[in-house]
Formats: C-alpha cells, sequence, structure tokens
C-alpha cells in the first residue's frame, strides 16, 4: 500500500490586521423604550449602553462582512489573492445557503478560497480564530480571513424586554498568517447544550412557514445567562491565560464579547486585572454584535490606543449553545 501525503504547514501565527464595519444608523435608548415599557436609565444600568450601531434595510451583513474585510485585507499587506481561507461566524446569514463567506471571498478577490460559514453565536469569532490557526498549521491554509458579522436587527422583536434592547449591527474581520513566533495562543473552548434554553431563536422557521409562530427572534433569560458568564466564563478567561504561559499581569488589552458592561467590569475584577490593563467596552456605542462584537471591540482598542500594538490581548467569547471560546492573542 503506498505512503499517504500528509500537509504540515508553519509553527506559529498571528493576526495580522482588524477591520470594521458598523451599521449605519446610530440608534440611542430613547427610540427602544416605548415598546418594553422601559427608560434609558434602566437600560444604561442593566446594560451599560447608550446607543448602538444598527444598518439601514438595504445593508445587509454580508455587506457589512465585506467592507470590514476590505479594511482588513489593506491594513494586512497580505495581497487578497493570496488569502486560501474565510471564514464567517455569524448567526445572522439570512440565507441559510450559499454561506456569507462564498460571497465574500469573491468580492474582495480571495477566489477560489476555501470559505464556509460557523455558527458559534457570541464566541463564533473566537472559534473562527482558533480555526484559522490550527488549519494554518497543519498546512490545509496560508493566509486566513476570519470575520465575525452580524445584522441582528433583523432578528429582534423590538417588544421583548429580554434581549431587543442589547442588540445592534456590524462586523470584524482579521487577517491571520505564518509568523517567526508564537501569536496565537492555545485555545480554552467548548459549549453545554444543557443550557441551551437559556438563549436562541424562539420558533424555528418551519413554525413560521406553517402558520404556527410569528418571524423567529432572539430570546434569553437573562438572569441564567448573566450567572453563566460571570461565573464559568472567569474560570475559563483564566484558562486560557494559564494555557498561554502568562499572567494577569502580562497582558495589555483584555477584550471580552460585548455583552453587557456588568458582566465585563465583573470578568475584570475576577481575573484581579491590573489599572495598565486596557479593557475593551465598545458596547457602549455599538451594542452586542454578537460574533462580531470582540473584533469590533479590538479595532476600536487599537485606534485610540496605537500603543498596544505587539501586546498581548486576552479575548473571551460566550453565547447561545451555550459555547464559550478563549485564547489570548498578540495584537499587530
Amino acid at each position: 500500500m503506498p505512503t499517504l501525503k500528509q500537509s504540515h504547514g508553519v509553527e506559529f501565527t498571528r493576526i495580522y490586521s482588524y477591520g470594521a464595519a458598523r451599521g449605519d444608523l446610530v440608534v440611542p435608548n430613547d427610540e427602544l423604550v416605548g415598546p418594553i415599557d422601559s427608560s434609558d436609565e434602566w437600560i444604561q444600568q442593566r446594560t451599560g449602553i447608550i446607543t448602538r450601531t444598527r444598518a439601514s434595510a438595504g445593508i445587509l451583513a454580508v455587506d457589512l462582512a465585506t467592507d470590514a474585510a476590505q479594511e482588513a485585507i489593506a491594513k494586512s499587506g497580505i495581497p487578497a489573492d493570496k488569502i486560501d481561507l474565510v471564514i464567517i461566524a455569524t448567526i445572522g446569514n439570512v440565507q441559510q445557503t450559499p454561506s456569507m463567506a462564498a460571497v465574500v471571498a469573491d468580492r474582495v478577490g480571495a477566489n477560489p478560497a476555501a470559505a464556509y460559514d460557523s455558527n458559534a453565536a457570541c464566541a463564533g469569532f473566537s472559534y473562527g480564530v482558533t480555526q484559522a490557526d490550527a488549519l494554518i498549521r497543519s498546512g490545509a491554509a496560508h493566509y486566513a480571513l476570519v470575520i465575525g458579522a452580524e445584522k441582528l436587527s433583523d432578528i429582534v422583536d423590538p417588544t421583548d424586554r429580554s434581549i431587543s434592547f442589547l442588540l445592534g449591527d456590524g462586523a470584524g474581520a482579521v487577517v491571520i498568517g505564518p509568523s517567526d513566533a508564537p501569536g496565537i495562543g492555545a485555545a480554552v473552548w467548548g459549549s453545554d447544550g444543557s443550557k441551551a434554553d437559556a438563549v436562541g431563536m424562539n420558533a424555528t422557521l418551519v413554525q413560521f412557514r406553517d402558520g404556527d409562530a410569528e418571524w423567529p427572534t432572539l430570546r434569553q433569560d437573562g438572569q441564567v445567562v448573566f450567572r453563566w458568564a460571570v461565573w464559568e466564563m472567569a474560570k475559563v478567561a483564566k484558562q486560557a491565560l494559564a494555557a498561554a504561559g502568562i499572567e494577569a499581569a502580562d497582558l495589555a488589552a483584555f477584550v471580552p464579547h460585548q455583552a453587557n458592561m456588568r458582566i465585563i467590569d465583573e470578568l475584570a475584577k475576577q481575573l484581579k486585572l491590573p489599572d495598565s490593563v486596557i479593557i475593551g467596552r465598545d458596547i457602549a456605542t455599538t451594542g452586542n454584535t454578537s460574533a462580531a462584537s470582540i473584533p469590533l471591540a479590538t479595532h476600536r482598542l487599537l485606534e485610540e490606543h496605537p500603543e498596544l500594538s505587539g501586546g498581548l490581548c486576552l479575548q473571551i467569547g460566550f453565547g447561545a449553545g451555550l459555547v464559550f471560546g478563549a485564547q489570548v492573542v498578540a495584537l499587530p
């Protein structure tokens, strides 16, 4: 029997660049409080959100993904036709198929890259980075484009008090490729399907088609999600630091999923982050953009704090599934 040949890639990878695209509309709390019988003060106290960005009717998640990808590619210095892997993390593709990734690969000039969408909700970007790192180091790809892209305003019920006021629209992208030194730490990722009912869609498309349900929208059990995020994700974040072989004091930045400012603050407290660590708090003006939230928040941090370049950043995503993913990365 002939010997089978397997591919072998590079030893290390890193993130080369970030790109971002936010919805074109700035939606303040006052525009949303009527249907949920609430107030701007209530939303700010519970979530830290002042405004969120949402996209106009003619702008799709795939359009936001394209814009973010083009910025990331331009900043990376890697020609688009050298990118041979495109992963889009999303729960917002309004077509089950084709994938947004294949469309974006073609739009940005990466055709015929391998391309697929990945649904890991708010941990999706972390999952995508983990996959791109592994695939490049295995030799299955050379340069990867990883995008988190969502238009959550398409799946919002404005009368729902559990999650509707949290959500925004946007996309964040990175280019990943070979590195002379480790640039992406070991992943700590997983899931707990026993809590699948804690956050997710309230109906299926089949039920909608058959007239048994309204258009499916997102719902959550806020208390269950909050407790899980605060207590269990602090453990995962600590595991990611240990897996990377560093301590909290070695970090330059901390970018958790932008789910709720109270969760962000509590995670930072449990990690005992020193004052030198800059924390991503993009949720205040962008809202919760699910898979897009980590790259969007990191993009903003790098714009506001260019001194972070080259520093280490702990990122952690968590959400519907329930799923989670964390790793330490070197900032470009």
